[in-house]
């Protein structure tokens, strides 16, 4: 149950919107009776940032349509290589499972970096289960937005890094259709079809994307298909009426599990169980808007969303062995030599259906006002959010368990937890205009209760119940100046948070009858940073950070599948990122452009002695440097054409900062890496048709990429090309 302290708080963000836009109301009746009643958004919809770029007292990057387009990177991986103080484990082919890491944090599955689209959260389960198997396809993205600074007390939870939100194209206001075909190495195809229509009434838009191929390692293929229904409704001059509808599917055989030392040696991208293992996913979609445009200063939006996940994932192998460098099987029957991979066929293992299912409400304010007599930006909202969650576990010994539904029926009900988590988060924030100066402060309440239900755990009924609840204040705040033609000088500093994950409550092993809990404390941290971002040169654009976050509990893996609290740490880096357009410098057609970034983590390190961590050592998965350099030729008869590097430094990958490789290929370093990549782009000019070709691991090297259930390699070289045509 939601603290009845709390409703003090939800009095204050439901009046202050009325007052604010009453105030707002008087101050323009007599100055501006006679204009337009429809004015321009102060904040988009679907976006998290605001249209004064210049305003916002935080480091942020935008990946534009027109950076896709040139570009065309073969997934999200590609789309986000060139923003500073991003590192992305790229396990998967297609950028299934993405693991992305802002600032030295660990990238395993997202969980520390909030993903929206269009400001709604995109994982499994925004507070029981923060992974991400799914990002939005770059067939429907118009940009997309990463913030890392101050600003941030508008969204959450899992805020301590950063944010990613991918915004839609929107619907077009007349007839308008596209068709794309890929085809590429790997057997890697597929499409994409858009087409929708519009007025004055508003418009409908319907996506249709498939792609497939073969994965990182053998027997990985997969394939994913995509619809998604659009539509805009203008009731008057001052209502709009948005919805989204999306469904979403991936079937592959795309497994978890690393290989043993000895297994890598032989064959890094062999995948000893990819013919049975198996995973599903299916996600269905709603977005509601109610967009009132009170005057040409103020816009109250009220958005409902609901997701629905259902995800079963079968694998075979269960770990590494450390003592034979191989994997070993689980789930054999009787006589079944486990460490010999050739017997898969004869073995079960293990089902692990889950579902997640969450919904939310959000009204929220954003005004322009001069209440305090000072010109300004304010945003003050509440959001009301709900998940149910169910995991289960099926193990089996019989090869007739490759199939769920005989599992289910057959099998040994492992697992059985439910999770429903309740949360109310208030937000405040607003944007002082002083001159050459801008002061945001802000303000987020998160309020939530997490139950938890063990109806089974291993084996064996528990009828045991827990409850977490905890009631967190987070500010902000962040300051910029423009006192300099195009550049911006910011600085801030807020609170991060990541509720701690109800799955990781329980030590599952440790339960015999008893209730036993491993609790993980809430991550939170202290963000700060300053820095400068410039165009004030003509066709250069430059920015630089340093950053600071300090951790009060940061959670780290112990072994896999348990997690725990290892103290104190600390992140401390600098971010640089520039581009230079010698076109525009030498004013002619012909533009030579270079742009790079680089990310320098230079301290990433516990800052506590536990029993699991040595202050001083360097975090897991916290490469010091990551860097990418292009060079490109761009001309107005409709060519882009470049070439590029990217290099991400070596890491540790657990807290011992273990440097000798061990036979599970769990422990050791991982080496340093450079990629090269190159696209070219071709529109003919008065042309319907683009044309391009995309090529990434040109020059095939083989390296390592994760050691978190054994050692994973990294994708081999892939080239696809395709054309798309515009109706």
């Amino acid at each position: 149950m939601i603290k009845k302290p709390m409703m003090g708080m939800a009095a204050l963000i439901l009046t202050m919107p009325a007052f604010a836009a009453e105030q707002a109301s008087q101050q323009i009746a007599a100055s501006e009776a006679n204009e337009e009643n429809v004015v321009a958004d102060k904040v988009k919809v679907t976006s998290i940032l605001p249209d004064r770029l210049e305003a916002v007292p935080g480091s942020f990057n935008v990946v534009d349509e027109k950076e896709l387009e040139s570009r065309r990177p073969f997934s999200v991986t590609e789309a986000l290589n060139t923003v500073p103080g991003v590192h992305i484990v790229g396990e998967n082919a297609f950028g299934l499972g993405i693991n992305i890491g802002m600032r030295g944090l660990d990238p395993r599955r997202t969980s520390r970096t909030l993903l929206m689209e269009d400001g709604v959260p995109l994982f499994l389960s925004p507070y029981a289960d923060p992974a991400a198997h799914y990002t939005t396809p770059l067939d429907r993205v118009s940009r997309i937005e990463v913030v890392k600074g101050s600003g941030q007390t508008l969204y959450g939870p899992q805020t301590v890094g950063g944010m990613i939100n991918f915004v839609t194209k929107p619907v077009p206001k007349e007839f308008q259709a596209s068709v794309m075909a890929i085809i590429g190495n790997n057997n890697f195809s597929g499409g994409h079809v858009n087409i929708g229509t519009g007025g004055d009434w508003g418009g409908i838009m319907l996506d249709a994307v498939n792609r497939k191929g073969d994965g990182i390692r053998k027997n990985h293929d997969f394939e994913i298909n995509e619809l998604t229904l659009k539509g805009q409704l203008n009731l008057d001059d001052r209502n709009t009426l948005i919805a989204k509808v999306g469904w979403y599917e991936e079937n592959s055989s795309v497994s978890e599990t690393g290989l043993g030392a000895v297994e890598y040696a032989e064959d890094k991208y062999q995948a000893p169980t990819g013919k049975n293992d198996s995973f599903h996913y299916e996600r269905k979609s709603l977005q509601l808007q109610h967009i009132f445009q009170i005057n040409n200063r103020a816009k109250l939006s009220t958005q409902f969303y609901y997701v629905d996940n259902d995800r079963a994932s079968f694998r075979q192998i269960n770990s590494t062995s450390n003592t034979t460098g191989r994997s070993t099987l689980s789930n054999c029957p009787s006589g079944v030599a486990s460490a010999n991979l050739a017997n898969a066929d004869l073995c079960g293992g293990r089902w692990r259906p889950r579902e997640f299912e969450y919904w939310g409400v959000e009204p929220r304010l954003d005004i322009s006002h001069s209440l305090f007599g000072v010109e300004s930006d304010a945003v003050i909202g509440f959001r009301y959010h709900r998940e149910d969650s169910a995991r289960d576990q099926y193990r089996i010994n019989d090869p007739r368990g490759q199939n769920l539904g005989h599992a289910m029926a057959n099998g040994i009900h492992h697992e059985d937890l439910r999770i429903d988590v309740k949360s109310l988060a208030y937000y405040a924030q607003n944007t002082f205009y002083l001159g050459n100066w801008t002061l945001t402060p802000g303000l987020r309440v998160e309020d939530y209760e997490k139950n938890i239900n063990v109806v089974r755990s291993e084996g064996g009924p528990q009828g045991f119940k827990d409850r977490n609840s905890e009631t967190v204040w987070l500010p902000g705040i962040g300051t910029s100046w423009n006192g300099i033609a195009n550049t911006t000088v910011f600085a801030g500093i807020h609170r991060g948070f990541a509720p701690p994950r109800p799955d990781r409550d329980i030590n599952f092993e440790d339960l015999a009858g008893q209730a036993a809990i491993s609790r993980t404390k809430a991550e939170k941290s202290t963000n700060t940073e300053i820095g400068i971002r410039s165009s004030y040169f003509k066709g250069s654009t430059f920015e630089a950070t340093l950053f600071n976050i300090d951790f009060d509990e940061i959670v780290i893996q112990e072994s896999a599948g348990r997690f725990i609290n290892g103290g104190k740490s600390q992140h401390t880096g600098i971010e640089l990122a520039g581009r230079i357009d010698f076109g525009t410098v030498y004013d002619t057609p012909h533009n030579f452009y270079v742009m790079g970034s680089y990310t320098n983590v230079f301290t990433a390190k516990f800052k506590k002695d536990t029993d699991q961590t040595t202050s001083g050592n360097r975090l897991p998965y916290a490469p010091r440097d990551i860097a990418t350099v292009n060079f490109g030729y761009s001309h107005p008869i409709g060519i882009d054409a470049r070439i590029g590097v990217d290099y991400v430094s070596q890491q540790y990958v657990d807290a011992e900062n273990s440097r000798v490789q061990s036979l599970s290929g769990e422990e050791g370093l991982i080496p340093s890496y450079t990629l090269l990549n190159a696209s070219v782009t071709y529109r003919p000019v008065g042309s319907k048709a683009t044309f391009f070709v995309s090529g990434h691991n040109l020059a095939d090297k083989e390296y390592l990429i994760s050691r978190v259930d054994g050692m994973v390699a990294g994708r081999s070289r892939q080239v696809f090309g395709g054309v798309r045509y515009d109706f």
